[in-house]
């Protein structure tokens, strides 16, 4: 379904609602939200949050040790997180768009997008996170981007997403990156997310992985058309122990606002996992260093593993309060 329509369809309801107002309190929210998500009316404090809190939304579907496969529904992380960045999304030889390995509009898609229109409405921005791992996307784009880039564009306006997270993981020069942030901000307007996620060296001058480029040499060019950078300190590329590389980072001439700092969410995604009371040490003098600091991401959702024997969520309200304390 077309976010757009769904969005269409709040406010044609939201309307009726106003007009029986005075026989009864009218619904908060008109989305299939459970009815304790409804009654705290989550959003409100992660959307006006001073530190963005990030959840990176790729596994959508789940199998069990049970072999069932179960849909990973991101509504519980209302309250919580500020965006949500879903994917990866690839461009593919023949010009067709997938959401990992499944077409965007594919019936099994359904239930995401629709679960992602609510958050929207509720205050969460949801992007795109363009690339990743796989590689092909970008490759395409710099060998024939008039053929592909649309094929990106349109999908972005048939899913109302609010902006692009752009995961280059293979040759991408600076000029093609700077083109493709210009395009996309000649469609999209001035208030779409343009985001980039880099790897913590490479912003801190010292590797070119994510693309090959200079990405102070990007920030310098290309800053104003950029929002901020989704920083990866994980894999080898960094890490959250110790504040090191994010001030190699500020040293390099980024700005705090401009640095979210990610991190992997279980031990088994990636090296660089961090344990709660390092993390909290982390990121707690970040904050009280840098009132501007840009926040945190975590890599990735649906096997976080939650604070104090919480569920997944609880991994990522537990940061909200950190960043925000």
């Amino acid at each position: 379904m077309s976010r757009s329509l769904v969005r269409l369809g709040a406010a044609l309801t939201a309307g009726l609602l106003a007009l029986t107002a005075a026989a009864g309190p009218a619904a908060t929210a008109l989305e299939k939200v459970p009815a304790q998500e409804t009654a705290q009316e989550p959003s409100a404090s992660a959307a006006d949050a001073d530190h963005r809190v990030i959840a990176f939304y790729q596994t959508i579907y789940e199998t069990g040790s049970d072999g069932v496969r179960r849909y990973v529904d991101p509504k519980p992380l209302l309250g919580s997180v500020t965006d949500v960045n879903v994917g990866a999304i690839h461009l593919n030889a023949d010009a067709s768009l997938t959401v990992n390995d499944i077409p965007a509009d594919h019936d099994e898609l359904g239930v995401m997008w629709d679960d992602l229109a609510t958050m929207q409405d509720q205050g969460v921005t949801v992007s795109a996170f363009l690339g990743g791992a796989a590689p092909g996307t970008y490759r395409y784009l710099r060998e024939d981007f008039d053929r592909f880039y649309p094929v990106l564009r349109d999908f972005l306006r048939t899913y109302d997403l609010d902006g692009v997270a752009l995961d280059i993981e293979e040759t991408f020069s600076l000029a093609d990156t700077v083109r493709l942030i210009d395009a996309l901000r000649a469609d999209f307007g001035p208030d779409f997310v343009v985001t980039l996620t880099p790897v913590a060296t490479d912003m801190a001058g010292r590797s070119s992985f994510s693309g090959g480029f200079s990405y102070a040499e990007l920030e310098r060019q290309a800053g104003d058309r950029i929002d901020w950078y989704n920083t990866q300190f994980y894999c080898g590329w960094g890490d959250l122990r110790t504040t090191t590389v994010y001030d190699q980072i500020l040293a390099n001439g980024f700005t705090p606002g401009r640095v979210v700092a990610g991190t992997v969410t279980n031990p088994g995604n990636c090296s660089g996992y961090v344990d709660w009371a390092t993390f909290d040490a982390t990121v707690g003098t970040l904050v009280d260093r840098h009132p501007d600091f840009g926040g945190v991401f975590g890599w990735e959702y649906f096997n976080s593993v939650g604070h104090g024997g919480g569920g997944r969520e609880s991994w990522f309200s537990h940061v909200r309060d950190v960043v925000n304390s």
